[in-house]
This record gives structure tokens, sequence and C-alpha cells, in this order.
């Protein structure tokens, strides 16, 4: 049996972290003295470096005790969902320092790094797509997205192409958004025809999709500084690999505004 003071230097964790872990029910000694001093086996040092594993990889300490009772079967889809949450935390972080040392640069009369969102004027061909078009609120996106991939396999049709959004609404609403998602498909039972655009405006925006109202920002600078073109089309969310199996920031969202000539 170890001593607290002899368990604690093994494992490089503090008495007083070992006494939390006790009350949380997370470790707990072997053996209390008459004396109140807590012996541990030398066995529990396993437990213990799976608890501080799994804090370190950033779950709470309310959530470990959950963990450490699954097999390692049942633990890899946590593990996997953390490791998508730490890339975007280090996405954030990286954008965040990006922001600063911009800021930096522009306080110190340094010229600015090229450009994040550079602007192209592109054809959009006509595609063959599958499409279900909604009135939703932004946060019921992800079941529509769910609803299509339904449909896609229930009517047998093949997918060849990227999933994508379009915002049909004349003006943005957070509760009633007007929205349809599309995957291009072979020809099939609900395939339709997405018209081709002469024109686009396009950008591409990598990283988590929350940073898309950046793209969207640098597309209607792009507008205001040339007047001599209309919208004239839905803006679509071209989304250019599986965020099931992409992590946050290396995913590819293309952004296009149809346009044409005033």
């Amino acid at each position: 049996m170890l001593t607290i003071g002899e368990f604690s230097r093994l494992g490089r964790v503090s008495p007083r972290m070992l006494r939390h872990y006790d009350a949380l029910g997370l470790l707990c000694p072997e053996a209390v003295g008459e004396n109140g001093y807590r012996y541990y086996r030398q066995e529990q040092l396993e437990r213990l470096l799976r608890i501080r594993r799994l804090q370190d990889y950033g779950f709470p300490l309310a959530q470990v005790g959950q963990l450490l009772r699954l097999s390692d079967e049942e633990l890899l889809p946590h593990l996997h969902r953390r490791r998508l949450d730490a890339h975007y935390e280090v996405y954030l972080m990286q954008e965040r320092l990006r922001e600063m040392e911009a800021d930096i640069l522009r306080m110190e009369g340094i010229p600015m790094p090229e450009e994040k969102y550079p602007v192209t004027v592109m054809p959009d061909p006509e595609q063959t797509v599958f499409g279900i078009r909604r009135t939703t609120p932004v946060a019921k996106f992800h079941d529509l997205f769910q609803e299509l991939r339904r449909e896609i396999a229930q009517r047998g049709l093949k997918q060849t192409g990227p999933i994508q959004m379009l915002y049909h609404s004349e003006e943005f609403d957070y509760e009633n958004a007007d929205v349809e998602v599309q995957a291009v498909v072979e020809p099939g039972p609900g395939a339709t025809q997405k018209p081709a655009y002469a024109a686009c405006a396009a950008v591409i925006h990598k990283g988590p999709y929350e940073g898309l109202p950046g793209a969207y920002e640098a597309l209607a600078a792009w507008m205001a500084q040339h007047p001599e073109y209309r919208i004239c089309g839905p803006a679509i969310d071209r989304y250019l690999n599986d965020p099931d199996n992409t992590p946050p920031e290396e995913l590819s969202t293309g952004v296009l505004f149809p346009i044409e000539k005033v």
C-alpha cells in the first residue's frame, strides 16, 4: 500500500487533487486509517493516469466519471468529437492571433499581408441536383441536411458532387429562412436541373462554418466596389468536403453570388 504522499509523487498529482478526486468518486483510496491517513494500491495508478489523460484532452471532471466506465469501443466516439472540438478551438485561437497581428501591422504602418478572401468572377455551370426547399429557423439547418441525405438514400440516387445551400429569402431572417439544400446527383427520381449562371462573384472560406460571415463580408465589400454588377440569383454555400470526416480548420466552403451587368 502507498501513502497518499507516495501515490501523489508517483502520479505527479497533488494530495489536494487526490482528495478532490475522492470527493467526486473518481478515485477513492483503498483504505483510510484510524488516523485519517489515506492509502492507495499501486495498481490504482492506472486509473489515475486515465483520469489525468481525459482531463488533458479537455473533458470536464463532471464528465470524466462517466467516461471511465466506458469500454474503448464506447469511448472512441467521444474522443473523435473532442478531437474535432479541439481543432476548432485551435482554429479560433489562430483567428484571434491573425486579427491581433493585422491590427499591430496596421498600427505600426507596415503593409498588410495578402487578402484572406480574394474574390473571383467565375461561371457556375448547370447541375443535376436533388433538393429540398423549406422555410426554417437557422438552428434547424442541420436537420434539413439530414433529411436530404435520407431522401437521397431512399430514392436510390447517386451523389456525384458537393452538397450546397441556396438562400432564396429576399431578406435575412434567423427564424424564417427560405433555403434549399441540394446535392449534385446523377439523373434519377426527383432530380432537377439547377440553372447555369454566366458569372458569380466567389470566394473560398477555409475553416469552420461559424467563420462564414467573414466570407460574406468580403463579397459584400466587393459588391460595394463594383456597382456595375447586381445579384441575379440566390447566394450559394457549396460545401467542398465532408464535415463528419474533416477537422473544422480544414473545411472548405465556396460562397457564390450569381451576378450580372447592370
